[in-house]
């Protein structure tokens, strides 16, 4: 279901009210009172933030990375890997944990990734990644949030 939901809502690359259908929907509005100006480009407009520019690439602790967003799990650390293009990158989401749909905004069409919750934009995923999945989930650290591992 969130693939037919993500496939109306993101063509062309914007999305409109219907962003609500998901369990996390809110209003442009809302949206823009809980995000940062940064978020919202990113999240709610599929920006995109400049390569190396957010500590996130380089968190490297045991714990979850999560849709700044909504708040959902999206990555456990153990799936991050340093792909070396300036952005966290991870080999495999969390199971149900993100959505995909063509993004046909440059010369070559490309995977979008979103958070199944609220249909966030995280970025993309390519084939050019390690084992076991040979997948690179390239993310925009300004469209995750990180919590470490509770140690006990």
């Amino acid at each position: 279901m969130v693939g037919g939901i993500l496939s109306r809502v993101l063509k062309g690359g914007e999305q409109d009210n219907a962003a609500a259908d998901f369990p996390a929907g809110k209003s442009e509005a809302a949206w823009k009172a809980d995000l940062t100006r940064e978020q919202f480009h990113v999240l709610r407009q599929h920006g995109t933030e400049r390569p190396f520019s957010h500590p996130l690439n380089a968190e490297k602790r045991p714990g979850t990375f999560h849709c700044a967003g909504c708040g959902a799990p999206l990555f456990d650390t153990a799936t991050k890997y340093d792909s070396g293009s300036g952005w966290p990158s991870f080999f495999q989401p969390l199971q149900g944990a993100v959505g995909t749909s063509t993004d046909y905004k440059l010369i070559a069409p490309r995977t979008e990734v979103h958070c199944a919750r609220c249909g966030g934009h995280l970025g993309h995923v390519f084939d050019d990644g390690p084992a076991p999945t040979g997948q690179r989930y390239c993310m925009n650290g300004t469209a995750l949030s990180f919590a470490p591992a509770e140690h006990g």
